[in-house]
């Protein structure tokens, strides 16, 4: 098969997939990156400070209070008047020796950060187009362009989310598990601010979470069933407000919209390897989980941290090097995906257990973390990604 020749082609267009495409320049590969041009992304991602760093040390950003909100307090709230209930728990950052567990950004001005980033690298090559079809030919992957064109490269790294071609193509088997829960965010102006501190109003069918976003706004992640969710949308802006400060308990006074607000549905996905022949899946073409404790884009950033780790402990000197890239990468990843998609899912199913057995258990750890110094710093450090 013909087509031109590069040495890595990185397909996918979002943060995770920025990020990866300037680790593979940064490596010295000739790169081309597909990435086409999506709609403007209004979320926002709570990054944790090993997460932080990384950006830092990979020059995507410079100080991160030019661009987000410290995140220097957790706070966890039990809304749900079960039989066993969980204490009120305040975590702080200073409790782990640090100033901050991480930092609040929005994805549209961080996303252009990586851009920015990624055009200091003549031998990284933007396209803004997709891929149509992946095939292996020898010892190389051909990608076809959405305009029909085609580009060769014997490492492929796949960014491109859930339903992943690249992954498709490689025969990298996932896992996926849909909940009857969806999450409902916007940004928030309220009338009393809440600093540095992350919110958790803990109720029977998902987590309201308010995150520092500067000044008096917020951003909120509602989970809750999709048919709650579509119901108190169909109410009107008034309606939703007044259900957004019932459950926040009115600890902030009076609310308004400063964004519309979008209703994703939430489910899982994960993968048994997570590279092989010369294909490596970075961010939720390897892993998607419900936003509970922070993890999604800062375990997507840890697989791009790993990839940078493999490319530069293998090189590319070796007639296999590609693959022998993909086989470290997927060693180095394992444990962390494991124990990450594990915490994620467990915290999600204690959020939603109503047993008993399960309601104690929940409401013993949090109290354990409350009164242990020790425990808590363990706690801290499997929330942040430290390893």
């Amino acid at each position: 098969m013909s087509g031109a020749s590069t040495q890595a082609i990185v397909v996918g267009g979002g943060l995770a997939g920025v990020a990866a495409a300037v680790a593979v320049a940064q490596a010295g590969l000739e790169t081309v990156h597909l990435a086409p041009v999506g709609p403007p992304d209004r979320r926002t991602s709570a990054l944790m400070m090993p997460s932080v760093d990384y950006l830092q040390s990979a020059e995507l950003i410079g100080a991160p209070e030019e661009l987000g909100h410290a995140l220097s307090q957790i706070r966890i709230i039990d809304a749900t008047h079960r039989l066993i209930r969980a204490p009120e728990t305040l975590f702080d950052a200073s409790d782990a020796g640090i100033a901050a567990f991480g930092w609040n950004f929005a994805n549209a001005p961080l996303l252009e950060c990586f851009h920015a980033c990624a055009a200091r690298y003549g031998n990284l090559a933007v396209q803004t187009v997709g891929a149509t079809n992946v095939v292996r030919d020898g010892t190389d992957w051909v990608v076809t362009l959405g305009d029909g064109r085609t580009v060769r490269a014997p490492l492929l790294v796949g960014a491109d989310g859930k339903k992943s071609l690249v992954r498709s193509a490689a025969g990298l088997r996932a896992s996926e598990r849909s909940f009857n829960q969806s999450a409902l965010v916007c940004d928030l102006d309220l009338t009393r601010p809440i600093g540095s501190t992350s919110i958790e109003f803990h109720y029977p069918r998902g987590p309201f979470t308010l995150v520092p976003a500067g000044g008096n706004r917020a951003n909120l992640v509602w989970i809750d069933d999709a048919t709650v969710l579509a119901e108190a949308q169909a109410g009107g802006t008034e309606h939703l407000l007044a259900i957004f400060e019932e459950r926040s308990q009115r600890l902030f006074g009076k609310m308004s919209l400063a964004s519309p607000s979008h209703v994703f549905p939430l489910g899982v996905l994960s993968v048994d390897r997570a590279g092989a022949d010369g294909v490596v899946l970075t961010g939720e073409s390897a892993h998607a989980f419900p936003p509970i404790g922070a993890q999604g884009l800062n375990l997507g950033l840890r697989d791009v941290a790993d990839l940078a780790r493999s490319l530069a402990e293998v090189g590319s000197s070796r007639g296999d090097w590609a693959v022998a890239v993909s086989q470290d990468y997927a060693k180095r990843r394992a444990a962390d995906l494991a124990r990450t998609g594990g915490m994620v899912d467990t915290l999600f199913r204690s959020l939603l257990a109503d047993m008993l057995p399960a309601q104690a258990l929940r409401a013993g750890g949090l109290w354990a973390l409350k009164l242990t110094p020790a425990l808590r710093k363990q706690a801290f450090s499997l929330g942040m990604g430290i390893r």
